[in-house]
């Protein structure tokens, strides 16, 4: 199995960065791993913490319409460079933890992906250089109020709203380039989003240059690499599962925002 990197937040309120193992205990890092964190001799075990996002980015960079099929089905012809947004850090939540449905909103959809963990800073780079600076891979769900989406002239509002971008449930190195995605809606036994992440348009080396030529992408950063065909809505009571071969599985449920 391949090694996962967890944020935790321990009993106490401190936050830690650790390897999970086969038995869920936590090995604890002295910090992030993508700066050279190492392990400690503290281990955290299962009931002793939660598991937090897998990590604190700065910034969420997002990509619009970066598998043919999901540019079709939303209407308008295929982007001829990345199509970029961002989501505010206050939108990132946990495996597990719930996604609240804004009231301002009657259409809230999902959007499973796969993010991209940058380790380095990363300004004005090339392709080989990108593919360097990919600390790791972990999985997102842009959640999106679509009928905002479609009013306002821009996406901040639609794609903004705290609990908008849960990650997790962790970190791994390696991924393969034909790695399957699929999202599955509560108990159904069919996906309601299924494909490859080897059918993208963009592929994450070219994203991160893209993006390290318009701003600065700092170690802890994610980069959402876009949604396969099959968005669709939202409802509250709602489990919503993101599921990447070789990662695993991120699960949310869907709660009214009070």
């Amino acid at each position: 199995m391949a090694q996962r990197f967890v944020r935790v937040q321990s009993q106490s309120g401190q936050l830690h960065y650790g390897l999970l193992q086969p038995d869920y205990s936590v090995q604890v890092l002295d910090a992030p791993p993508w700066l050279q964190g190492q392990v400690t001799d503290v281990e955290l075990v299962a009931d002793a913490y939660q598991l937090m996002a897998p990590c604190a980015p700065s910034k969420v960079i997002a990509v619009g319409k970066n598998y043919a099929a999901h540019a079709a089905e939303m209407g308008g012809e295929l982007p001829e460079e990345p199509l970029l947004f961002m989501k505010p850090s206050t939108a990132v939540t946990s495996h597990l933890a719930p996604v609240f449905y804004p009231p301002q909103s009657q259409q809230v959809d999902y959007e499973g992906e796969l993010a991209l963990v940058i380790g380095d800073r990363c300004v004005d780079c090339s392709e080989a250089e990108a593919s360097e600076k990919i600390w790791g891979y972990t999985i997102a769900n842009d959640i999106t109020a679509r009928d905002l989406q479609r009013r306002d002239s821009q996406w901040v509002r639609a794609k903004g709203f705290d609990s908008f971008c849960p990650l997790g449930p962790w970190i791994v190195r390696e991924l393969s380039p034909e790695a399957q995605i699929q999202t599955v809606l509560n108990d159904r036994e069919a996906p309601v989003q299924m494909g490859s992440i080897a059918d993208m348009i963009f592929k994450p080396a070219v994203l991160v240059a893209y993006i390290s030529q318009i701003m600065t992408l700092l170690p802890g950063d994610v980069i959402l690499t876009g949604t396969p065909e099959g968005v669709g809505p939202l409802q509250i009571g709602d489990r919503v599962r993101v599921k990447i071969e070789g990662i695993g599985a991120l699960e949310n449920t869907i709660k009214p925002r009070i």
